[in-house]
């Protein structure tokens, strides 16, 4: 789903638990983009990161709630 970034802006300075949300789905983007760098992952370099992607999605969904409310 794109925002225009007015939108986002005003979200985030309006909402606070979607400034939370948004905030925690940012930094599971960038563990995810860093575990994608290792060339030969670990068993539980692997479960972390299908992990950290199931709760970036399931936070994403939340944030999508609340801007169809908005």
């Amino acid at each position: 789903m794109e925002i225009k970034k007015e939108v986002l802006d005003t979200i985030l300075n309006s909402d606070i638990n979607f400034k939370r949300l948004y905030s925690a789905h940012s930094k599971l983007k960038i563990k995810i983009k860093n575990l994608n760098k290792t060339k030969f992952p670990t068993t539980a370099e692997t479960a972390q990161k299908k992990q950290h992607q199931k709760h970036k999605l399931i936070l994403k969904d939340k944030m999508e709630v609340i801007l169809s409310q908005s």
